[in-house]
């Protein structure tokens, strides 16, 4: 049986075991050998990461081929209209490729969110909203290049769910191990 540790990644903390100067890494955080991050999140996006100890897990977990659907919760900068929900909904084209049909919705805040340490600036004149997006993929910086694409920037980007796992009501550097037969 393969074990699997769920980490509520938090804001700054890179998604590797060797530290860098500024920042905090996956060390700081989980003090078991031999796991390995299936899938990143940069430094400035928060939430669920799923590491392993085993090589074929952590590639059903991060290889698209899977389609393990990954749900991100997104503040952006501004009000989407059904307008740019619907491109979201439809693929992205971007410089180097066309993102996959999302499932894009607007949500209330998040219930029981932690603050964001350090916090988000806002502009005085423009509101923010969230949104719930689920995507297939998941390629570098994907989210926040989408929803720039459709001119809603992203100020706070979480990583809620992958396939089934997510972050329930586990705070910023929490963790936990699981046995899986994915």
């Amino acid at each position: 049986m393969s074990r699997l540790i769920l980490f509520n990644k938090p804001y700054g903390v890179l998604c590797q075991f060797t530290a860098e100067a500024g920042h905090q890494s996956l060390k700081d955080f989980i003090p078991i050998a031999n796991f390995y991050p299936a899938g990143r999140l940069d430094a400035n996006s928060e939430g669920l990461v799923l590491l392993t100890d085993d090589g074929r897990l952590q590639n059903r977990i991060s290889d698209p081929k899977h389609k393990l659907p990954k749900t991100y919760w997104v503040q952006v900068e501004g009000q989407p209209d059904e307008a740019a929900l619907n491109r979201l909904r439809h693929g992205i084209v971007l410089k180097d490729f066309k993102t996959q049909p999302a499932k894009a919705c607007l949500i209330d805040e998040p219930k029981n969110l932690w603050p964001r340490t350090p916090p988000i600036r806002f502009r005085k004149n423009i509101q923010p909203a969230w949104l719930e997006l689920i995507i297939h993929e998941g390629k570098n910086r994907q989210v926040r290049r989408m929803t720039a694409a459709v001119s809603f920037p992203t100020l706070r980007l979480i990583r809620y769910a992958i396939g089934d796992y997510c972050l329930q009501d586990m705070v910023p550097g929490e963790w936990r191990m699981l046995d899986c037969n994915l």
